[in-house]
């Protein structure tokens, strides 16, 4: 269980609305993209674990597999919400760790087009995606949350609002400059979905959605792939010095579920889920927040990003809105934090999500990030929640092997 492992490829499309690609087109465009970074072919991976929430009769890794290359392996197929493209990833890396396969590729894929708003359990029909009611939570109620919503605009919400209850020196201000900065930083990822820079005005004065979420600080739904090719340590002794040269490796895999929290019984706490998560992958990887260089995290919603620097330890308890104001999570701060734009503007099919973030932070890591690049990366942080709910933190460090 010792054997270490590393990323040898990543790649992802864009996030956009593809109209004329599906599923199978971008996963395998994103597969074929990290197998040719990796400088390997189909035929050396021994495990493929596929991603994707809305993939009908749950065959998606076969059928990419049939576009790419069938060689027989064994494929898992996984959804598990907003975090299933880590889910994917920690599929992958467990068949590693236990001795079961030396290399392998995790992909994460979704095409949501225009999806509305995603409440919880989902069924996709034949001609349409119906989104349905967050069905039974501790099978005994329905999640109302606390205001009467189970929409994700409406948890994340009352989430935001609760940590401003707790801490009076946040304010709406604070959540709009988070938006700010993703949007900002969105200009310069090529893969984006949106690519545009707004006004601190402009993110406020835009539609509310559900206060103090407007229009401009909720992530859109899209279409998009992204995928890794995992390694053990041993594989990788024996491959060539240039791909050595660009393995990333992975010090810390976690991920965690929802302990008992007194509110959690109406709805889900997101925070000491993050936290849990957080401290266990410090642990693991023997690094603390402070050696981290840059950190993709789920903002899902404005409010969402302000309250996991708080979860994930990147400032003092309570300190969000002081960490925000003090520009250390903006891309020449102290702690670049959602670099690539975050979900609110690269955009959030929610399969390829998890793999997406290990993909930038990789991209940094070996200093190939273009425009964006943060110098001299060494580690970073990639975070994703399920709301249901599940917590994956991933700790990647730039390392000779």
């Amino acid at each position: 269980m010792s054997e270490s492992l590393w990323i040898l490829g990543a790649a992802m499309t864009r996030f956009t609305r593809h109209a004329n690609l599906d599923a199978v087109d971008l996963a395998s465009e994103a597969v074929s993209g990290a197998l040719a970074d990796g400088e390997v072919g189909v035929r050396d991976i021994d495990v493929l674990a596929c991603g994707s929430l809305f993939a009908s009769a749950g065959s998606m890794g076969q059928q990419i597999l049939k576009q790419v290359g069938q060689t027989g392996i064994s494929v898992f197929n996984v959804a598990n919400a907003c975090a299933t493209g880590a889910t994917a990833v920690r599929t992958a890396a467990l068949a590693i760790k236990a001795g079961e396969a030396e290399m392998a590729l995790a992909v994460g894929v979704e095409k949501m087009g225009k999806a509305g708003l995603l409440t919880g359990r989902s069924r996709r029909k034949p001609a349409e995606r119906v989104y349905e009611p967050a069905g039974r939570y501790g099978s005994v109620m329905p999640i109302d949350g606390i205001l009467g919503t189970s929409t994700m605009p409406g948890v994340f919400a009352q989430s935001g609002m609760r940590y401003v209850h707790d801490n009076p020196d946040v304010g709406f201000e604070h959540f709009a400059k988070v938006a700010h900065k993703n949007h900002l930083h969105s200009t310069l990822n090529p893969l984006a979905q949106y690519r545009k820079a707004f006004s601190l005005e402009e993110i406020k004065n835009s539609p509310m959605v559900a206060y103090p979420n407007t229009l401009l600080m909720c992530c859109p739904t899209g279409d998009g792939a992204a995928a890794v090719v995992l390694v053990g340590g041993e594989r990788l002794a024996s491959l060539s010095a240039s791909q050595r040269r660009r393995a990333v490796k992975v010090s810390a895999s976690v991920q965690v579920t929802d302990p008992y929290t007194p509110g959690g019984a109406v709805m889900p706490d997101v925070n000491t889920l993050t936290a849990n998560a957080a401290d266990a992958a410090y642990e693991m990887a023997g690094v603390g927040p402070e050696d981290l260089d840059l950190v993709e995290l789920h903002d899902c919603f404005a409010t969402a990003e302000l309250m996991h620097y708080d979860n994930l330890r990147l400032c003092e308890p309570g300190g969000g809105g002081e960490f925000i104001d003090s520009g250390a999570p903006g891309r020449d701060g102290s702690l670049p934090v959602n670099v690539s734009g975050g979900l609110i503007s690269k955009g959030h099919p929610i399969g390829a999500t998890g793999v997406a973030n290990l993909f930038e932070l990789t991209a940094h890591l070996r200093g190939e990030a273009g425009e964006r690049q943060i110098g001299g990366a060494k580690v970073g942080l990639a975070h994703v929640i399920g709301l249901g709910s599940t917590c994956a933190v991933h700790i990647l460090e730039r390392s000779a092997a």
